[in-house]
């Protein structure tokens, strides 16, 4: 079962978004909270003001139709889109085509049937979930650190061996004339062939390394940033602060309130 999740119901029929809301309330067993709107407008409130995981629409109702309610989703502001299952009493290909194009993840027919529904459902959590867990790595990957890490076979001994110390080592202290010791390399060609093979000087990358670690501690841990900042090798908050903000453009604080929310 999916603890915590929110599905939004939204059917213009009374009875239709009812007999819903009764058969995902049973199959939940109120580990889910089930909501429900009668229009699109009220619908696109909900969203942009709760964490919604599942959307389930109709397809034809007045002023905004289910497809008009998905093309407004997509052009909010709501971080991570839920997962959508639309409904509807006509078979038509037109819909369905529209629907795959806007990342629909089902489409169902009425009277759909209890089975059918709660398949559809678990399904689409699924895909959400999925989805949210890509957007919050989405975050917290480097594209430079990605990128400077492809073909390592092709770096150097002294650079790989260096590479792991800095990964064994994030959580203390050290510089490069102790790491070009440790490699047994004169500092200044310790420094000059870390900038050849990977492309960035070996205190940006340390920095860099340093701070993709602590975006993954705060996103996916409730340590204090006091601790993130020990964790990842920062003596002070204040300059751990100070680098997170020069790099991410906003505090560590300010960076875990944006999180995607719950997976």
């Amino acid at each position: 079962m999916y603890k915590s999740k929110t599905i939004l119901i939204v059917d213009d029929e009374p009875r239709t978004r009812q007999g819903l809301k009764n058969m995902l309330d049973a199959w939940s067993g109120g580990s889910c909270e089930i909501q429900t709107a009668d229009n699109g407008r009220d619908a696109l409130l909900i969203l942009e003001h709760s964490s919604v995981h599942l959307l389930i629409t109709d397809i034809r109702m007045p002023e905004i139709t289910g497809l008009n309610l998905v093309q407004l989703l997509e052009s909010s502001s709501v971080p991570v889109k839920p997962a959508v299952i639309l409904i509807s009493g006509y078979a038509e290909f037109d819909y369905a085509h529209q629907a795959i194009q806007l990342g629909v993840v089902n489409y169902l027919l009425k009277p759909i049937r209890k089975e059918k529904l709660i398949e559809a459902v678990e399904q689409a959590l699924g895909i959400h979930e999925e989805r949210t867990k890509m957007s919050k790595m989405e975050r917290i990957v480097d594209t430079k650190l990605m990128e400077a890490s492809e073909d390592l076979e092709v770096r150097s001994e002294p650079i790989l061996v260096a590479l792991r110390y800095v990964q064994e080592h994030l959580d203390q202290s050290f510089g490069l004339r102790e790491v070009a010791e440790y490699v047994h390399l004169n500092p200044s060609y310790f420094s000059s062939l870390f900038k050849e093979q990977m492309q960035m000087t070996f205190i940006e990358y340390v920095t860099r390394t340093r701070v993709q670690k602590s975006k993954e501690l705060l996103l996916q841990t409730r340590l204090s940033v006091a601790e993130i900042a020990e964790h990842v090798g920062y003596q002070t908050t204040k300059y751990f602060n100070k680098v997170f903000k020069e790099y991410e453009g906003r505090s560590p604080g300010s960076y875990r309130k944006g999180s995607f929310g719950d997976t």
